[in-house]
């Protein structure tokens, strides 16, 4: 990691720009641009580490367009495009498969030749407040499957929606290997009364002299500029920079319109729902439970709760049912702010559980809150960066392989953990890297205390702009939430499935789903820590 040779790392043509102070490495698109000085790039994989690595980017290869430049008329257009329900007035029953077809043109009307879209497909029953996600199908030919379980009766309806049309993924794909600075941090050093700011990143920019914080125990990347005055070790916090503008070149900038093609419905040619008949017989077990993990959907809301295939969930309705759950346990919640969403609703949900106050940062931690009366500890604390949080303090910036490698375990611990939000910036190694670092500390946790419950909460998809899709697009998020569920596979974890319930249910996307759709997660989450005894 010696500063001093980084400039070989930089071919010719690339140009330095400067914004409010802050440093940013351009590579002129036309100069081939070797991969600047970057953490992932110095990975040394052993060689079931790297195989592990080829088959996870294998199994997450996205179809490609033909080559060349794809003008924006020749483009996936939602409204020109349609679906039809395959057989609709056919007799359904609970249980049965729906497929749906859908066929995708462009702005000229003129039907797509290839793959590549990205599609959420929904069926649901307002009247029910019942809903499930559908399986999507990529037939590279302009045409894709979706396959729904049909889980209650009555009229369900379908919804589809293109989220980027191919055009807008590959940009996407551009931007996550090319421009991994385009969310960038800084971190404060202070000595006495002196202070400086500088950038930080999981990879920097050769030429200048860098401070090098990676992790000695997870070898987890991360550099920040060395402030002119100060020592390397007199900083003091983490914060997240800004986000780079002008991305896109005017054409791709059409590939990202918000009332075009983001997350824009896609309507039905034909009937777009049909008539579900009951069950013959009530055995609603053989169906409702698929011991598999990679069950699709997981689940479905009906009247508003989730019910999982995968295992029995508890609805934890009154908050003495989840003090009685919870009695004498460490809760750790660790990761972004979307499982602090369970440190909140707990919190604010159950009377004996209290806040106490640790003088942290509001919305960044870390948090606790305590029953004394029944021996409750709960726990949340963010992971280690890149996280575009406001200012967290150095000594607070922890990495989730260390915490864990601090737990002494047992049956009454629970660990919960979701990261990925965050991630969506990089190329996928880098989130390779700090997942393998997670379930190794999982696994030898796992091995001394083997009572331990240990929960993933998945991505979520959320609401997307023009801005938003360029850092946080449900792509991406369905990209990492992909990788993350075979890494953790084969291991004795428990998945709270956050994505499915997010794009089942009825309200818009949110970062942040609802309070609604917390709770039924937190009675997912629970039904894991205290399960039916039957």
């Amino acid at each position: 990691f010696s500063p001093q040779n980084l400039d070989d790392d930089t071919v010719s043509g690339s140009n330095w720009i400067t914004e409010n102070n802050v440093q940013h490495f351009l590579s002129q698109t036309t100069k081939t641009t070797r991969k600047p000085y970057c953490g992932y790039a110095q990975q040394i994989l052993s060689k079931r580490e790297q195989v592990e690595q080829e088959s996870l980017l294998a199994a997450i290869q996205w179809p490609k367009p033909p080559d060349g430049k794809i003008a924006f008329a020749q483009s996936t257009d939602p409204t020109h495009s349609d679906f039809v329900i395959v057989k609709p007035s056919r007799f359904f029953k609970v249980g049965d498969q729906l497929e749906v077809l859908v066929r995708m043109k462009d702005f000229q009307g003129k039907p797509k030749q290839y793959g590549g879209d990205y599609l959420q497909a929904r069926i649901h029953s307002p009247g029910l407040k019942a809903g499930a996600a559908g399986r999507i199908v990529d037939c590279h030919n302009g045409l894709y499957k979706v396959f729904f379980t049909l889980l209650w009766p009555g009229e369900v309806k379908v919804s589809v929606s293109l989220v980027h049309p191919s055009e807008a993924i590959q940009v996407l794909l551009r931007l996550r290997e090319e421009r991994p600075d385009r969310v960038y941090f800084k971190s404060s050093f202070k000595s006495g009364r002196y202070s400086e700011t500088t950038e930080c990143n999981v990879c920097l920019p050769g030429g200048i002299p860098v401070c090098n914080f990676t992790d000695l125990y997870t070898g987890e990347p991360w550099f920040c500029y060395k402030p002119r005055k100060l020592s390397c070790a007199s900083r003091i916090s983490h914060a997240k920079g800004g986000y780079l503008k002008g991305l896109l070149t005017q054409e791709e900038s059409l590939f990202f319109q918000s009332d075009v093609n983001i997350k824009r419905p896609i309507l039905s040619s034909g009937p777009d729902s049909v008539i579900v008949k009951p069950k013959a017989f009530t055995d609603s077990s053989s169906m409702d439970r698929a011991e598999d993990r990679t069950v699709s959907p997981s689940g479905y809301y009906y009247e508003d709760q989730w019910r999982s295939r995968t295992h029995w969930i508890h609805n934890f309705n009154k908050s003495d049912d989840i003090t009685e759950c919870l009695q004498g346990k460490v809760i750790h919640l660790f990761g972004d702010s979307t499982i602090r969403q369970w440190f909140e609703y707990l919190t604010a949900f159950v009377p004996d559980l209290v806040e106490f106050n640790l003088g942290s940062p509001k919305n960044v931690g870390p948090f606790m809150s305590v029953d004394l009366k029944h021996n409750i500890l709960l726990k949340f604390r963010c992971h280690g960066p890149p996280i575009r949080f406001s200012t967290v303090f150095s000594s607070e910036l922890r990495y989730i392989a260390n915490e864990l490698n601090s737990i002494v375990g047992g049956r009454n611990t629970v660990v919960a953990i979701t990261i990925w939000s965050h991630f969506s910036t990089f190329p996928v190694e880098v989130y390779i890297r700090r997942l393998r670092n997670i379930r190794r500390a999982v696994v030898q946790l796992l091995d001394r205390s083997p009572k331990t419950v240990i929960v993933i909460r998945t991505a979520n998809v959320q609401e997307l702009g023009p801005e938003v899709s360029l850092f946080n697009s449900d792509w991406y998020s369905f990209q990492l939430d992909s990788v993350m569920r075979k890494m953790f596979s084969g291991i004795a974890v428990h998945f709270v499935d956050a994505w499915e319930m997010s794009v089942a249910h009825y309200l818009p996307h949110n970062l942040h789903p609802n309070e609604i759709i917390v709770k039924n997660q937190i009675d997912a989450f629970l039904s894991y820590v205290c399960p039916l005894q039957t």
